[in-house]
């Protein structure tokens, strides 16, 4: 499906998209050092299976929805807030960003009309991100794709090699709905 109508999100987006197309979809095999202790060698695991998520789900976003990851995990906090709203530094906690980098988000965000900022009305200093008709439209379009494309990356880091397997088996397990 074509983006929404709205300006693109710029130069940042574009260059992450290039480096993301030159990067293969199938999770790299980790061979931990025979000498590396469990929990170094479960890290290196997990944090194959996070770098091939993250690429895929960057790469589609991107070619699909003309958004980055941090603005579609952005847009898809502000969806869920009360008000569909959020101070800065919540915005940055929940995105995984420092305070400089949100701002640049929401800066990028703003341009395209997906959020405008406001004022805290009990705490002047205070600054709200609000997410616009435009932004939650946005993200209702690029979820599905999301949705399916993080599915589809674990599946094949399953299918990957046994350590990506039981790690992903482990973690679907851990989070499955209880009847």
């Amino acid at each position: 499906m074509p983006p929404l109508d709205g300006p693109d999100l710029g130069e940042p987006a574009k260059k992450e998209e290039a480096l993301l197309t030159a990067v293969s979809t199938t999770p790299r095999a980790v061979t931990p050092a025979p000498e590396a202790a469990p929990d170094d060698a479960m890290w290196q695991h997990a944090t194959t299976l996070h770098a091939h998520v993250e690429e895929r789900l960057a790469g589609v976003l991107q070619r699909q929805h003309g958004l980055g990851l941090s603005e579609y995990r952005a847009l898809a906090n502000l969806a869920v807030a009360k008000d569909s709203e959020l101070r800065m530094q919540e915005l940055a906690d929940k995105v995984g960003l420092n305070q400089s980098s949100v701002t640049r988000l929401v800066a990028r965000l703003e341009k395209a009309g997906f959020t405008y900022r406001d004022l805290c009305p009990d705490d002047k200093r205070g600054v709200y991100t609000v997410l616009t008709d435009l932004g939650r439209s946005r993200h209702a379009e690029a979820a599905p794709t999301y949705e399916q494309t993080l599915s589809a990356a674990l599946d094949e880091a399953q299918q990957a090699s046994e350590a990506l397997g039981s790690l992903v088996a482990a973690m679907r397990a851990a989070f499955a709905p209880t009847s």
